[in-house]
């Protein structure tokens, strides 16, 4: 691992740990030296990471969903690790539902486990980072919040840009603790939400429109996440990262 990105002795807490972008950020957080407490509400998913990194993962099977559940989450996991150093907020549900076909029970499970789940476990973790003086909380966000979602729909769209405004508000009031609060906002990151959840014609279309020329790579987003993580990055704070291949500059 790079000089100044070591994270030996972290403990870190990483939801949507079994999905394509979870497992690759818990791979690189545990090269980094860091362990990982798994969260997940796929028990299958959880024990694939098990058998890939042994001891330095805690399993956590968990719906997120559940707020209350989660809630107990956050306070189990730091008595048993004493502590959560690093919050990564990855868990999400993706809609292509635009607004005519939004459900308002979708609309409620959706912003539940993308943007409540990760207020309830910031709420969680901050006292602790507080009496250390030190933290890390990362954010998945996305392009949809800037653009308005391009395939995904009203639902998901609105709460990545919630997700935004709640890494700005949570930045704002920790940074004077050494608690830096920062997003990543990728587009079209190969996973289930990519090859399964949008049509033949819509992948087409949309890698046609990605100047790169191509998907991003979960072990990307990982790699960004690793370094906001860091202690290199302790001077970065409220800023949403974009990763986008180009589809837009600002």
């Amino acid at each position: 691992m790079e000089s100044g990105m070591e994270l030996s002795g972290k403990i870190a807490a990483v939801t949507g740990a079994g999905g394509s972008i979870g497992r690759a950020v818990v791979a690189r957080l545990v090269a980094a030296g860091a362990h990982v407490a798994a969260i997940d509400r796929s028990a299958e998913a959880l024990a694939a990471l098990s058998r890939s990194h042994g001891d330095a993962v805690s399993l956590h099977d968990v719906d997120l969903g559940d707020l209350a559940a989660t809630e107990r989450l956050a306070g189990d996991i730091v008595a048993a690790r004493g502590g959560i150093d690093i919050l990564v907020n990855n868990a999400g549900i993706l809609s292509n539902d635009k607004l005519a076909a939004t459900d308002l029970g979708d609309w409620h499970r959706i912003m539940a486990v993308n943007v409540d789940a990760a207020l309830v476990l910031t709420r969680g973790v901050m006292a602790g980072m507080k009496a250390r003086g030190w933290g890390r909380i990362i954010n998945v966000s996305s392009y949809a919040a800037k653009c308005g979602g391009l395939t995904a729909g009203t639902a998901y769209t609105v709460s990545k840009a919630a997700m935004n405004g709640l890494t700005f508000s949570a930045a704002r009031e920790l940074a004077g603790f050494g608690i830096t609060v920062n997003a990543i906002a990728p587009a079209y990151v190969l996973s289930p939400m990519i090859l399964e959840q949008l049509s033949d014609e819509d992948r087409a279309r949309q890698l046609a429109a990605i100047p790169v020329g191509r998907f991003c790579a979960p072990e990307e987003v990982a790699h960004a996440v690793a370094f906001l993580a860091s202690p290199l990055a302790g001077f970065i704070t409220g800023e949403i990262v974009d990763m986008n291949g180009g589809l837009q500059f600002d």
